[in-house]
């Protein structure tokens, strides 16, 4: 390939939308052009990384004995209907009707028509295991797209669907597929660890997340610093801390002006923050949701959501908290009326004791509440986020927090949609058994990001090797010099015989201006060719990663040394 023939149209400024690296390089550099909010077109150096992903995809897919399908992106509403997600998926399905009126969605995953598929053809025990996969596009209509690949409303993934007889077949497709997402990870050369986490709107209850880690992920992981647990923070498993035993005060109700933080009420009120309580209201399709923590401890909306049973949270509006009886900064759970809101509070809060909370009046607190003695929650259950320190629930050493960009996640979805959608089989005593199911998805897109999250520099990118566009970049620094530039064009050639991926810079451009676009596309290796090559006899070599340069002799085999760096890469 000739840069003067490639189109990457390179952007000099840093556009004002991108706020991430991976963003703002994949535009700059000439891989991507938005189409729209949350869409992009993939321009041709983009589209051979994904190539690269998807192959090294492919390979470990079918190592493990997955086969390749694909399936229809539009999906009609009556197999979601069937499995009862159609109503309960939420605002990210993107909805539509054909002409007749027909109701489809645009698929943002496809355990519906993958159990449709299946359940019309395997009859018998003999025809499972089966693990079925596609590479396509996925439609979600994120309410802020952002981030530019990280989370946009049109991306590609890798859906994989293991079919098993059993839950002894199932873990073993389960941990095909995560070995199989370890040796692609590892692979495209990416620095990442598998989490445990929350299965979310696709079901089921064991999940792991693989996440790259980098400063710049949405995502928060936590994990231990002498085992080998580690776990998305909002999955975290907590213990429940058991306060100081105490002997229970009468509660009493204080003026306590103007504090509407823990932090201000503990000061005024000269108390320990861990002797508090603190309070978020959030609303959801079944009303009010009062959840309490410790003071010094954060509330994990996740964890709210699973032991509440609703689709979603948003904070709540002060006129649902007045039509409960309580107000913003003093709210508290004590005298609510449990038909008008729910009240979850944390397994460590019901520990406590004398504990200082809202007192559901704007400028009151009460002090010494006793959980059971003074209220009752509906729930109880752990909905605290981890924080750094905690200590570990498999070993007890402390933990500590990381952020990481998810790329996959592997789910074990037992009988969730067979049950629902009646996918069959016949067992040997010709009974009829459910099928058990696990679901494996890889954003492809996102894993490129990631990778340019985890591998860049003030100049630009840095492809890990096996995913890059091209692998070598011929420069020849002066085009007017008719001996040099033949001699560049030579090894351009050499190089491609070779094997290798090589482009050649062949445009009637300043050194500087060819070395700057190469550093922000990112190619692993940088061959110099100039009338200095010539004079020494020496070809100089720089490698992207780091900065080292190597110097060829021209009248050795410097293609075999070429493609030796590559290796090693």
């Amino acid at each position: 390939m000739r840069v003067s023939k490639m189109y990457a149209p390179t952007l000099r400024e840093v556009p004002s939308e991108a706020e991430i690296p991976s963003h703002q390089l994949l535009l700059r550099a000439g891989f991507m052009r938005k189409s729209t909010n949350g869409m992009y077109t993939l321009l041709p150096l983009a589209w051979r990384v994904i190539k690269k992903i998807e192959n090294i995809i492919r390979e470990e897919m079918d190592r493990k004995g997955a086969q390749e399908i694909m399936m229809p992106i539009l999906q009609p509403a009556e197999i979601w209907q069937e499995s009862g997600r159609w109503g309960a998926y939420g605002a990210e399905m993107i909805r539509l009707k054909d002409r007749h009126g027909h109701e489809y969605c645009l698929g943002p995953t496809h355990e519906e028509m993958v159990t449709t598929v299946v359940k019309s053809d395997v009859r018998s025990y003999r025809q499972l295991p089966l693990n079925l996969y596609q590479i396509q596009d996925k439609f979600r209509d994120e309410r802020r797209p952002r981030f530019g690949l990280m989370r946009s409303r049109d991306f590609i993934m890798k859906d994989a669907y293991s079919f098993d007889r059993d839950e002894a077949g199932l873990d073993k497709s389960y941990e095909d597929m995560y070995d199989a997402y370890s040796r692609i990870f590892d692979r495209c050369g990416l620095i990442y660890r598998p989490v445990e986490a929350d299965s979310g709107a696709i079901g089921g209850n064991g999940s792991h997340e693989f996440m790259v880690l980098a400063d710049s992920g949405e995502a928060e992981i936590v994990y231990c610093s002498a085992c080998e647990y580690a776990a998305d923070i909002e999955k975290a498993e907590l213990h429940v801390i058991e306060a100081p035993a105490e002997e229970a005060k009468a509660m009493e109700k204080v003026l306590t002006p103007n504090c509407k933080t823990i932090e201000d009420v503990c000061a005024y009120l000269k108390l320990p923050v861990e002797k508090s309580m603190k309070a978020v209201a959030f609303q959801s399709e079944k009303g009010l949701i009062l959840c309490f923590v410790r003071g010094d401890h954060e509330v994990n909306e996740i964890k709210v959501v699973n032991t509440v049973g609703v689709t979603e949270v948003e904070m709540a509006e002060p006129e649902l908290l007045a039509q409960a009886g309580t107000v913003g900064g003093y709210m508290g759970p004590v005298g609510l009326d449990p038909k008008k809101v729910i009240i979850v509070v944390d397994q460590s809060v019901m520990k406590m004791h004398n504990i200082c909370c809202g007192a559901n009046e704007e400028g009151y607190h009460f002090l010494n509440v006793n959980p059971g003695r003074d209220f009752t929650p509906a729930y109880v259950a752990d909905i605290r986020l981890m924080a750094e320190g905690d200590p570990c629930p498999h070993c007890g050493a402390p933990v500590k927090k990381a952020r990481g960009i998810e790329v996959g996640q592997v789910f074990k979805l037992f009988t969730k949609y067979s049950q629902a959608m009646k996918a069959t089989f016949l067992d040997e005593n010709g009974k009829e058994q459910p099928m058990v199911m696990g679901c494996y998805g890889i954003g492809v897109g996102r894993t490129m990001a990631a990778a340019v999250e985890q591998n860049n520099d003030k100049d630009g990118m840095i492809w890990p090797a096996a995913i890059a566009p091209y692998q070598v970049l011929v420069v020849p620094v002066n085009v007017k010099d008719a001996e040099s530039n033949a001699k560049a064009e030579a090894i351009y050639n050499e190089l491609l015989d070779a094997g290798l991926e090589v482009v050649i810079d062949d445009r009637k451009e300043r050194p500087g201006v060819k070395f700057k676009d190469a550093d922000l596309i990112g190619y692993p290796l940088r061959v110099v060719v100039g009338p200095k090559t010539l004079q020494t006899g020496e070809l100089e070599v720089k490698i992207r990663k780091s900065g080292e340069v190597k110097m060829l002799p021209l009248n050795g085999d410097y293609v075999a040394a070429i493609k030796e760096i590559m290796q090693e890469l």
